[in-house]
């Protein structure tokens, strides 16, 4: 029988295909951007650096209130919210201004985030993985048309703002489309049973679990970030490739990435259990990290991109929120906003560190996502078996 939630999960992806585009249009505008602001490109860095701020600031509790207000809302606060970006970057004429509109775009994707993942895991019950693994492949959609869209604008000489306003035309449409379409229950009826979980934290069982799925949403979120912000430059300084050789390994990666999330996908919730495969592609990922740091050379680490960008990037951070969420069934939203909150935190961090690391050696900082990447493999052991004492403790009671 055809899921009636379907054309909502349509809608809901087209929120993210937008989204990919959003992440990347300041940058690839940024000549223009650099021109309307009257600033450099550490002006424009700032603003773009407004995002995360936007995001951190409100997803926690954007989570909690979707949990109790429901998940359309928050979709649809999101995408006015987006709207609002779109347009106020192309009008901005200062940094401040431009800023304000970045923080703005922030708090749009956590209200999406708080609304959205909830809902797919809600919209496809048996298969919470798989839709919540899917964004990514939209994301990376987005990602993937915007610079073919920024190249017909620069070919015709259009206005560069036309790639911003074909964004906010996709979102305005998609939400009344979203406007009228059903969306599934946030609160299922076993949560109403005294016996149900939550998130409380007078539960100890239930405050380690917590703390231990928000360490993997901070580790998770880092040994990807890691790679793809520093593996052409350990390729370049570290294994003395070519400038251009060290570039086309991001692409590799982006390869590996796409590739691991429809596998993903269709391995997910029907041959492999979602813990079981988030344990198996944190383990390839740190002996993909360990091969390439023990082994610097050109052909290794054109392998290693392939393999850790499908093990790392290819949707790990997507199950470990699915695998949280069902812990929580009752607090899906506050599971995503813990578990999201903690990968924004990377983003700040991470930069910090590795600006230390790497005025000591870049090789460095791959031991260094060897260790987060060994550190998220035992945090899925925890986890999983956390889990197995949970069961056993059941039966003998």
């Amino acid at each position: 029988m055809t899921n009636r939630f379907f054309p909502t999960a349509v809608g809901l992806y087209l929120n993210y295909l937008v989204h990919g585009m959003g992440v990347l249009l300041i940058t690839l505008n940024m000549p223009h951007l650099e021109q309307q602001w009257h600033t450099d490109a550490a002006g424009v860095s700032v603003v773009i650096a407004s995002l995360g701020f936007g995001r951190l600031m409100v997803l926690f509790v954007s989570g909690m209130l979707s949990d109790k207000f429901g998940r359309r809302p928050f979709i649809l606060l999101g995408i006015l919210c987006y709207v609002g970006f779109f347009f106020g970057i192309v009008s901005a004429q200062s940094v401040v201004t431009a800023f304000a509109c970045g923080l703005l775009a922030g708090v749009a994707n956590s209200f999406l985030d708080a609304g959205t993942y909830p809902a797919l895991m809600e919209a496809f019950p048996h298969s919470p993985g798989t839709a919540t693994i899917l964004i990514k492949a939209f994301v990376s959609a987005g990602q993937f048309l915007l610079p073919f869209i920024i190249w017909g604008l620069m070919l015709s000489h259009s206005w560069f703002g036309w790639s911003f306003m074909v964004a906010a035309a996709i979102m305005l449409v998609n939400g009344i489309f979203l406007l009228r379409r059903p969306f599934p229950a946030h609160r299922p009826p076993q949560a109403a049973s005294p016996g149900g979980k939550s998130l409380i934290l007078e539960d100890r069982r239930a405050l380690a679990d917590i703390i231990c799925f928000t360490l993997f949403g901070y580790i998770s979120m880092a040994t990807f970030y890691l790679v793809s912000q520093w593996l052409a430059q350990f390729a370049e300084f570290v294994i003395l490739m070519p400038y251009s050789a060290s570039i086309q390994l991001l692409s590799v990666y982006t390869v590996g990435s796409l590739s691991g999330v429809f596998i993903t996908a269709l391995l997910v919730n029907r041959l492999v259990n979602s813990l079981l495969l988030l344990r198996i592609y944190t383990f390839i990922s740190l002996l993909a990290l360990l091969a390439i740091s023990l082994y610097p050379s050109a052909r290794i680490i054109a392998l290693f991109a392939f393999v850790i960008g499908f093990s790392a990037a290819g949707g790990v951070v997507q199950l470990g929120l699915t695998v949280m969420a069902m812990k929580f069934p009752q607090a899906k939203g506050k599971a995503t906003g813990i578990y999201y909150s903690a990968g924004s935190l990377a983003t700040f961090t991470v930069p910090l560190i590795t600006a230390c690391l790497s005025q000591h050696s870049i090789a460095s900082i791959m031991w260094f996502d060897v260790g987060m990447a060994g550190a998220g493999f035992a945090l899925t052991l925890l986890i999983g078996g956390r889990r197995r004492l949970m069961l056993s403790a059941r039966r003998v009671s």
